[in-house]
């Protein structure tokens, strides 16, 4: 597996593709706090944290279309685009176990793939590299995520909508969480292939 990475095309902070993910990552403490509200007493509002789900997504998949139809690529957007994506996942998985609408063994799977990647980060970062390009797999199952937690949140219910969000839910979350495993392991492949290039390179 041949290890590419996108050049960087401009050093500007403000351009379009930088505010939506910035946005993104500003959306995430509201989100959370829309979750959690019921449990300390507050008034459920998850159409409006599904909502925000559903905007994250869309802005998702414009960042990078924009950054690279108008050459926009940045390193700052290569490093907000991931973390807005983990921040996200991580969020949703703290608020949809915190009120026992996700399994914690669900939500152990996905946070052991963050820990799993965060180490191979760490790993790169003492070789003097930063963090690859999210690949179309990991982007893949974020989407599948994504659209799973919303549906998560809608299938609240006794009513034949809420049962047929359920088992959509579910099958985006299944499809997701293999993806998200299986996309992590492939970036720890092509971190050990750059690493073991610079090494060969070295001697």
């Amino acid at each position: 597996m041949e290890v590419q990475e996108t050049r960087v095309q401009t050093d500007r902070v403000l351009t379009i593709p930088n505010l939506l993910s910035m946005a993104r990552l500003a959306g995430v403490p509201i989100f959370l706090w829309l979750v959690l509200w019921p449990v300390f007493g507050g008034p459920n509002n998850d159409g409006w944290a599904v909502v925000i789900l559903m905007l994250s997504g869309v802005s998702d998949y414009l960042d990078g279309k924009l950054a690279r139809r108008w050459g926009q690529i940045s390193r700052l957007g290569q490093l907000l685009d991931p973390a807005a994506d983990r921040l996200y996942i991580v969020s949703t998985l703290v608020g949809l176990t915190w009120r026992e609408i996700l399994p914690w063994w669900l939500t152990g799977i996905l946070v052991a793939r963050e820990l799993f990647v965060g180490l191979v980060l760490l790993r790169l970062n003492r070789v003097g590299y930063g963090p690859l390009n999210v690949s179309f797999l990991g982007k893949a199952a974020t989407f599948n995520l994504m659209y799973a937690f919303p549906l998560l949140l809608l299938a609240q219910g006794q009513g034949w909508v809420q049962r047929t969000a359920g088992v959509v839910s579910w099958a985006f979350i299944w499809w997701g969480t293999t993806l998200y495993w299986w996309a992590g392991i492939l970036y720890a492949v092509q971190a050990r292939q750059l690493v073991k290039a610079e090494r060969t390179a070295a001697v």
